[in-house]
C-alpha cells in the first residue's frame, strides 16, 4: 500500500488537471475532424485511446521531470516533498515506472495510422527534454505549450492522415493558451525559482504579468475567431465560445502573483475552460 501511494504521488494521478490538459487539446483536434468527417464510433473510439495515452504519458512525464529537477524540488516549498526529492524512492525504480508507462502508452499510439504514429514517436523529444529548458529559457512555458498541445495535430492526423492549414491554427491557439496558463501556474514559485536560478515566463514578466497573460490569451482568442468566423452567430457554438472566453478574462482578473493559492486556483480552471471549448467545437454538427 505504501509503494501505491508513492506511486500516485510520483505520476500526480491523485491530481488529474495535469492529464486533463493534455487531453484537451486532444479532444479540440478529434471534435474539430469528426466535424467534418461525421464519423462518431471512430471519434469515439479514439476519444478513449487519447485519454489513456495523455494519463500515461503525463503520469511518465511526472517522472522524468521528478529525476530531472530532483535537487531543485528539495529547494522549493511546494515540492520538496515529492517522493524523488524526499528521498522515498530511488531514481532506478523511477526509470522503470517510466519504461512501463511509456512502454503502455506506445501499445496505444500503434492503434492509430502510420503517420500519427510518427508524429506520435517525434513528440517524445519535446516531452523528454521540457525539464531542462527552465535551466536554459525564461520562455519553458512556450515549450510546455508546443510539447503540451501536439494532441492537436495528432488527433486531427489520427481522422484524416494529413495536417491541415486548420488545425496548425487550432495548434497555434492552444500553444498560447498554455503559454497563459502555466505562466499563472509558475507565479507561484517565483521567489523559490529566482533564489536557485531557475527561468520562467513568470519571472520574466513578474512586474507585468497580468498584461502578458492577458495577451497570450487575445492571440488564443484571435485565432479561434479566425479560424471559426464562419461559424460564429446566434447558436450553441457560439454560446460556449463565448464562455470559454469569459472564463480566460475571469482568470487574468481573478489571479494575484502575490497569492499563490489563488494562482493554483485559476490554474486549475483551465481544466473547465478546455471542456467548455472542446464542446464547443462538438456542438458544430448539432
Amino acid at each position: 500500500m505504501k509503494h501505491f501511494k508513492i506511486f500516485i504521488d510520483l505520476t500526480r494521478l491523485n491530481k488529474p488537471i495535469g492529464f486533463m490538459l493534455l487531453f484537451w487539446p486532444c479532444s479540440w483536434g478529434l471534435a474539430y475532424a469528426c466535424s467534418i468527417n461525421q464519423d462518431y464510433n471512430l471519434f469515439i473510439h479514439y476519444f478513449v485511446l487519447f485519454f489513456l495515452g495523455s494519463v500515461l504519458m503525463r503520469s511518465a512525464g511526472c517522472i522524468v521531470n521528478d529525476i530531472v529537477d530532483k535537487d531543485f524540488d528539495k529547494k522549493v516549498k511546494r515540492t520538496k516533498t515529492r517522493p524523488i526529492a524526499a528521498g522515498n524512492i530511488s531514481i532506478k525504480r523511477s526509470l522503470f515506472y517510466v519504461l512501463i508507462l511509456c512502454g503502455l502508452a506506445f501499445f496505444i499510439l500503434l492503434q492509430f495510422n502510420f503517420f500519427t504514429i510518427l508524429l506520435g514517436m517525434g513528440s517524445m523529444i519535446f516531452a523528454f527534454t521540457y525539464p531542462f529548458m527552465k535551466r536554459i529559457t525564461h520562455w519553458p512555458q512556450l515549450f510546455l505549450g508546443i510539447t503540451f498541445n501536439w494532441g492537436v495535430i495528432m488527433s486531427w492526423a489520427a481522422i484524416n492522415n494529413s495536417i491541415s492549414q486548420e488545425v496548425i491554427i487550432l495548434y497555434i491557439s492552444a500553444i498560447f493558451w498554455t503559454l497563459g496558463y502555466d505562466t499563472i501556474y509558475g507565479a507561484q514559485d517565483m521567489s523559490d525559482d529566482e533564489i536557485i536560478g531557475l527561468k520562467s515566463t513568470s519571472i520574466k514578466f513578474k512586474n507585468y504579468i497580468k498584461l502578458f497573460v492577458l495577451s497570450c490569451y487575445l492571440i488564443t482568442s484571435s485565432l479561434i475567431i479566425f479560424l471559426f468566423k464562419d461559424i460564429i452567430g446566434f447558436n450553441t457554438f457560439s454560446l460556449l465560445l463565448f464562455i470559454f472566453f469569459l472564463s480566460l478574462v475571469y482568470q487574468v482578473f481573478y489571479f494575484d502573483r502575490f497569492q499563490p493559492k489563488k494562482c493554483l486556483k485559476i490554474f486549475k480552471l483551465n481544466n473547465y475552460s478546455g471542456l467548455i471549448f472542446f464542446l464547443s467545437i462538438f456542438s458544430i454538427n448539432y
